[in-house]
C-alpha cells in the first residue's frame, strides 16, 4: 500500500496523474515507521465533487423517506461488519490496540445501527419531519402554524480527525444521511487509509445510492471557498483550526453552516466521600488511567483534568501509578499482551511532548511516567526501544497551583493527564469551568448532595456529565465514550456543536421552516391529517382497510351514548377507582373543576373504543397504545359521548407486512364540546387478508 492512496469523487476512484504527487505525504506505520501510503489531492476537482453531492447526490439520496434512508444505513452497517477484519488489520498501523480499534470499528458500526433504528421509530415514513405540536392561530380553528424540517439542498463536508478513522466518519455520515443530505468525507491524513477501506467496503457493497458518498484523500485548503448557501461543514480538530474556517466569508455571511467538536479540557472530579478503599475512589482511578491509555491519549473527550479533594491527591498518584505498573503493557498492537499502542505519527508524539513541556514549564510536576523514549514490546515479542516509532509513556503531572493558566489552557492530545486539589464543592465546579467549555466531565461521588450542587454549577460548561458511583459503575460506559442517542458536542472550547444526540444531529442537517396556513393545506404538506382538514366518513368501515386502501382523513363517526349514574357507579366498583369526584356529589360539587360527580375519564376511553372499534378480524392486528390524552370538558350523568375517529398519519413498515397507523381520536358531548382527546395507535396489515373460501 505504497501507491498513493485513492479518493473516491464523482462515483469513481481517483489518484493524480503521474507527476502530480510527487510531493504526496508519506503516512508510516506509528509503531515501526514503515512507510504505508502516500497522500495527495493535487489536480482533484474538488468543485466539480461538490456540485456533483449536490445534483447527483441530492437526486438520489432526498426524494427517499427517512425509513428508507434508515433501512440503508442498516445495511451498510451489516456490510461493515462482515468485513470488519479487514478494519482492524489495517487499524493496527495506526497504533491502536484491539480494544481500540474495537471502539473505532464497532463503535462506528453501532453509530449506523442505532441512527438506522431511531430513524424508523422517531422519524416518519416520510421526507417531511415534525418539529413541535401544531400552533392554533385562529379561534375557529381555521389557521394553523407548525414547524417543518426538510434536506438542506446542499453537500455535508465531514473533517475528520486522526484517532478515529471509522468511527468519526460514520458518526458525522449516518445523521446526514438520515437527513437526505449527501457525503464528502475529508479523513485526517496520517490515519485516511482506514477511512479509504470503510469507503471502499461500502462502494463495493453496492448500496450507496449515486453521488451520496465521497472521499477526499488529502488536502482540501481552498474547500470553504466551494461552499455556498445550503451547504454544511461538520469539522472535528484543534479549536485554533475551528477558528480559522469559522471566520470564512462563505460562514460568516455566504450562508454555510458550521458546526464543530474541537479539543476540551475535559475534567474528572471525586467527590470528597470518594476516600481510598471506596468503590467510587476506584472507579475514578480505573476511568482515569483508561482514558490516559485508551487510544493512546488520543481522544478528544480524554481526561485531562483530575480534580481531587486535595488530601487525596498524594493517595490517587500512588494509586494511578499502581494501576499503570499493573494494566499497561507498550508496545505494537500486533504482539500479545499489549494494552497501549503508539500515537499516530512521530510528529504527533512530538507535539505532544512539547505541549507536556509547556505544562512543566507552567509548574507541572511530573509525578507519574517519563519524558524519555520508552522501552516497548515489539511485534515479535521483544522487548527494547523503538526509534522509529511514535511511543509515548503515560504521564501524570501534579498541580500545586490549582489556578494555573496552562493547566486549563494546555492540552497535551496524548497519554497526558495532571491532577490538581480542590477545596469544597463550589471550588471544584470553579475549575471544572476553568476549562472553557468542554466536551464531558465526570463526577465519582456517592453523596447525592455533593454530586447535584457540583453538577448544576458545571451542566452549562459540558456537553456530557457522567455521575459515576457504587450503583452504575459496572455497567456505565465511561467518560470517553460517546453515545449516538446522547449528546455529543460542548460549549465553549469544546465547539459548541452536536454531532450526535440522536435526532438532534439529524436536525443540523435540515432547515427548520414556519408554516401558517388551513387545516387542508397543512395536511397536503405534511401528510399528517389536522383537524378541520376534509375527512371522509362513511361506506366502508376504516378498521376494514388495509394500508393499501387506507387514506388520511378516513373517518369514522359513531352513534351516541348516555352515561349513566349506574355506570359511574360500576365502573368504580369494578376498576376501584372511588375517587370522590366520582362517588360524592357534595365534595365533587365543592370542587372547582367539576359540576358534581362527574364520569372517569377511562371510563370514556373505555366507552369511546367501544363506539369506534368494528370487531371482526380485519387489517387492523393490534391496539399499541395511546398517547396525548386529556380531559377537557368533565361528563356528568346523564350526559351523551359520541365519538370521531380519523386516520391521521400512515406509517409502512419497510421490513413488515403491516405498518402504524396513527388515529386522531376526539370525544364530544351533546353540546358538541370536546370532552378528550387523544392518539390511538394500530398495526395494520399492508394488504387484506384473502377471504375465506366457502367448501
Amino acid at each position: 500500500m505504497t501507491e498513493v492512496l485513492p479518493s473516491y469523487v464523482q462515483d469513481a476512484w481517483w489518484t493524480p496523474a503521474e507527476g502530480d504527487a510527487d510531493d504526496a505525504a508519506v503516512v508510516r506505520d506509528a509503531s515501526t515507521g514503515e512507510v504505508v501510503t502516500r497522500v495527495s489531492t493535487a489536480g482533484l476537482d474538488l468543485a466539480g465533487a461538490l456540485e456533483h453531492a449536490r445534483t447527483v447526490g441530492q437526486a438520489s439520496l432526498a426524494p427517499l423517506t427517512f425509513h428508507q434512508r434508515a433501512m440503508l444505513l442498516k445495511q451498510m452497517a451489516l456490510a461493515l461488519t462482515e468485513r470488519k477484519h479487514e478494519l482492524y488489520e489495517l487499524s493496527a498501523r495506526t497504533g491502536a490496540t484491539k480494544a481500540d480499534t474495537w471502539v473505532d470499528v464497532d463503535g462506528g458500526i453501532g453509530v449506523l445501527f442505532t441512527y438506522s433504528s431511531k430513524g424508523r421509530r422517531d422519524m416518519p415514513q416520510s421526507t417531511v419531519y415534525l418539529d413541535g405540536p401544531v400552533e392554533p392561530l385562529s379561534k375557529d380553528g381555521s389557521f394553523l402554524g407548525r414547524h417543518i424540517a426538510t434536506t438542506l439542498p446542499g453537500v455535508a463536508v465531514q473533517v475528520n480527525a486522526f484517532n478515529f478513522p471509522v468511527w468519526g466518519s460514520l458518526e458525522k455520515l449516518a445523521p446526514a444521511f438520515l437527513a437526505g443530505m449527501p457525503t464528502v468525507i475529508k479523513p485526517a491524513t496520517p490515519t485516511g487509509y482506514v477511512a479509504e477501506h470503510m469507503v471502499r467496503i461500502l462502494v463495493e457493497s453496492g448500496l450507496l445510492p449515486a453521488g451520496t458518498v465521497q472521499l477526499v484523500s488529502g488536502s482540501v485548503r481552498d474547500l470553504l471557498d466551494h461552499l455556498r448557501l445550503g451547504d454544511i461543514v461538520g469539522f472535528t480538530g484543534s479549536a485554533s483550526t475551528a477558528e480559522r474556517l469559522r471566520s470564512h466569508a462563505h460562514v460568516q455571511t455566504g450562508g454555510v453552516r458550521f458546526t464543530s467538536e474541537t479539543d476540551s479540557i475535559n475534567a474528572s472530579v471525586l467527590g470528597p466521600d470518594a476516600v481510598p478503599e471506596t468503590p467510587e475512589f476506584a472507579a475514578f482511578v480505573r476511568g482515569l488511567v483508561a482514558e490516559m491509555t485508551a487510544k493512546a491519549g488520543q481522544k478528544c473527550t480524554a481526561i485531562r483534568r483530575a480534580i481531587v479533594p486535595a488530601e487525596q491527591v498524594d493517595a490517587v498518584v500512588e494509586a494511578v501509578r499502581a494501576r499503570i505498573a499493573e494494566k499497561v503493557v507498550l508496545g505494537d498492537p500486533r504482539a500479545e499482551g499489549v494494552t497501549m499502542g503508539a500515537l499516530a505519527s512521530t510528529e504527533q508524539r512530538d507535539e505532544v511532548l512539547r505541549q507536556v513541556q509547556r505544562l512543566t514549564d507552567a509548574g507541572g510536576e511530573l509525578v507519574v511516567g517519563s519524558l524519555d523514549a520508552p522501552e516497548v514490546v515489539h511485534a515479535d515479542g521483544s522487548t527494547g526501544l523503538a526509534p522509529d516509532g511514535a511511543f509515548a509513556s503515560p504521564i501524570l503531572l501534579r498541580f500545586a497551583d490549582a489556578d494555573a493558566d496552562a493547566l486549563h489552557e494546555v492540552e497535551a492530545f496524548g497519554p497526558v493527564s495532571s491532577i490538581v486539589g480542590y477545596a469544597d464543592a463550589d471550588d471544584a465546579a470553579r475549575l471544572v469551568v476553568r476549562g472553557g467549555g468542554s466536551l464531558v466531565t465526570s463526577v465519582a461521588s456517592h453523596d447525592p448532595a455533593f454530586v447535584s450542587t457540583l453538577t448544576r454549577r458545571i451542566a452549562s460548561s459540558n456537553g456530557r456529565v457522567l455521575l459515576l458511583d457504587r450503583d452504575d459503575a459496572r455497567a456505565s460506559t465511561g467518560h470517553g465514550s460517546p453515545l449516538p442517542m446522547l449528546l455529543h458536542g460542548g460549549p465553549g472550547r469544546a465547539g459548541g456543536g452536536e454531532e450526535l444526540g440522536g435526532i438532534r444531529a439529524v436536525l443540523h442537517h435540515m432547515q427548520r421552516t414556519a408554516i401558517q396556513g388551513s387545516p387542508a393545506m397543512l395536511t397536503a404538506l405534511t401528510g399528517v391529517w389536522h383537524a378541520g382538514a376534509p375527512a371522509t366518513s362513511g361506506g366502508t368501515h376504516p378498521f376494514r382497510k388495509s394500508l393499501a386502501e387506507l387514506r388520511i382523513g378516513d373517518q369514522v363517526v359513531s352513534p351516541s351514548r348516555e352515561v349513566t349514574l349506574e355506570d359511574i357507579e360500576t365502573f368504580a366498583a369494578f376498576t376501584g377507582d372511588t375517587f370522590y369526584a366520582h362517588m360524592d356529589e357534595t365534595s365533587a360539587a365543592a370542587n372547582p373543576f367539576f359540576p358534581g360527580r362527574v364520569a372517569h375519564g377511562y371510563l370514556l376511553v373505555s366507552f369511546a373504543a367501544g363506539l369506534f372499534v368494528e370487531p371482526a378480524p380485519g387489517p387492523v392486528l393490534a391496539n399499541t397504545g395511546l398517547e396525548n390524552l386529556r380531559f377537557m370538558t368533565p361528563v356528568s350523568p346523564g350526559d351523551s359521548i359520541r365519538v370521531e375517529l380519523t386516520a391521521k398519519q400512515i406509517t409502512p413498515r419497510e421490513t413488515d407486512e403491516y405498518g402504524e397507523v396513527r388515529w386522531d381520536a376526539r370525544l364530544l358531548n351533546q353540546a358538541d364540546e370536546v370532552v378528550a382527546q387523544y392518539d390511538v395507535l394500530t398495526y395494520v396489515a399492508k394488504d387484506a387478508a384473502p377471504e375465506p373460501v366457502a367448501a
